[in-house]
């Protein structure tokens, strides 16, 4: 890494990578974590059972990840070759991703693409849009270095899976060649497709090209097994685990995978491997204490379940799930004030301002139901979700224009 002073470019898109448990809570390993104490080179022995599975439809390709398409390679040749004459490829990189007028990049989670894939839509999750940058970096034969922030992650759901959602950004420097020429310290520009809470950028940890890759194929096991597809899933985390056998992540998502194919011995010797490189691993440690639990084996639970206490004093969607219990039953003062206390962990999730947004609208406040339902569109992660809670925002309209904006409700 450059010792000189690192400017930050934050392009304003909510962050996701994923890990995911499942059934009451199955909670996938995520895609940016730092990289774990020295480990063996290889898996563990006997760690997978392809003979379980069949033939993905889409067979994983690390080459994929990074590589560049026709199109990227003339936006490169063609669209900014002047800015690149003008300001270096370091800064008209930036630039380009920066400006409206240029890339016109939009925030998408609903799929982690490949390098092409997210310039071709111009839209990803920031693992999605992280790549595609380092693609055309490295194109410009720039030096780049990825970074996770960690102890920062926050949690979502689809389903019955749970997700750990965290962030990865890129730092870009100049050439060696451009550093001579300029004599100016301004080497290295960090690009966060995202923001980092204050104080927190002391949490960002330096992670390898083959973790990179391992969180892309760990993101797109969850998202094959978020639509039942256990083949792809299967084979997705098998890769994630082959590119990057230090990644815990990974062997979370595939013990997922081997739970809810009821596959349980071989579930728990992922979870043993995921837990022998990272013994706080909260996702793993839910999921195998509770797995323990189910088995009748509370003795061997127990110290997991301590841990877990001692790292999670308040447990995810705990608050949550009773506001919405609440809401449903027509408490909705209730609801609103467990909601609140969820809200403090995270304040942007769009779940949480969609169910808070219920609970003030039972309680007659539509011009802060408003509020919230705006919120829950803007922090969405996928097009989709925006849409459905466009169409709820519109049907509130006349309801906020007949009320009293800003009513107190107690």
């Amino acid at each position: 890494m450059d010792s000189k002073p690192v400017m930050n470019y934050i392009f304003r898109h909510r962050f996701a990578w994923a890990a995911a448990w499942v059934g009451v809570a199955l909670i996938l390993g995520a895609c940016a974590t730092a990289d774990p104490p020295a480990a063996p080179p290889r898996p563990p022995a006997g760690l997978f059972e392809d003979a379980a599975f069949g033939a993905p439809s889409l067979r994983p390709d690390p080459d994929a990840v990074f590589a560049l398409s026709p199109a990227m390679e003339r936006y490169l040749a063609q669209d900014i070759s002047s800015l690149i004459r003008q300001l270096g490829p370091q800064r008209a990189l930036v630039d380009a991703l920066h400006s409206k007028a240029q890339l016109r990049l939009e925030y998408d989670s609903e799929l982690t693409r490949t390098a092409a894939q997210a310039f071709d839509a111009r839209a990803g999750n920031c693992l999605s849009l992280v790549v595609m940058t380092a693609a055309l970096a490295k194109r410009l034969e720039l030096p780049i270095a990825y970074q996770a922030l960690v102890g920062h992650e926050t949690w979502s759901r689809s389903g019955d899976l749970s997700f750990v959602n965290g962030h990865v950004n890129i730092t870009v420097a100049k050439r060696l060649v451009d550093r001579i020429a300029a004599f100016d310290a301004d080497t290295q520009l960090r690009i966060e497709f995202g923001t980092i809470p204050v104080g927190r950028a002391q949490l960002l940890r330096v992670v390898s090209e083959a973790t990179i890759v391992s969180m892309f194929m760990n993101n797109r096991a969850a998202e094959y097994l978020v639509r039942g597809d256990f083949d792809n899933a299967y084979a997705h985390a098998r890769e994630a685990v082959l590119q990057d056998p230090r990644h815990p992540g990974a062997y979370n998502t595939l013990g997922v995978i081997y739970q809810r194919r009821g596959m349980d011995p071989a579930a728990e010797r992922a979870y043993r491997a995921a837990l022998d490189l990272d013994g706080d691993h909260v996702p793993t440690l839910m999921n195998l204490s509770r797995m323990l639990e189910r088995q009748g084996r509370a003795a061997d639970a127990a110290p997991l379940l301590a841990r877990v206490a001692q790292l999670e004093r308040n447990p995810p969607f705990a608050h949550f799930d009773r506001g919405v219990a609440a809401a449903k039953a027509g408490d909705f003062r209730t609801a609103r004030d467990e909601i609140e206390i969820e809200m403090r962990r995270d304040p942007d999730y769009h779940e949480f301002h969609f169910w808070l947004a219920v609970a003030l609208y039972g309680l007659g406040d539509t011009a802060q139901a408003r509020i919230h339902l705006t919120e829950a569109m803007k922090n969405s992660l996928t097009r989709r979700e925006q849409a459905i809670y466009a169409g709820k925002l519109r049907s509130l309209e006349p309801a906020v224009s007949a009320a009293t904006p800003g009513r107190a409700v107690n």
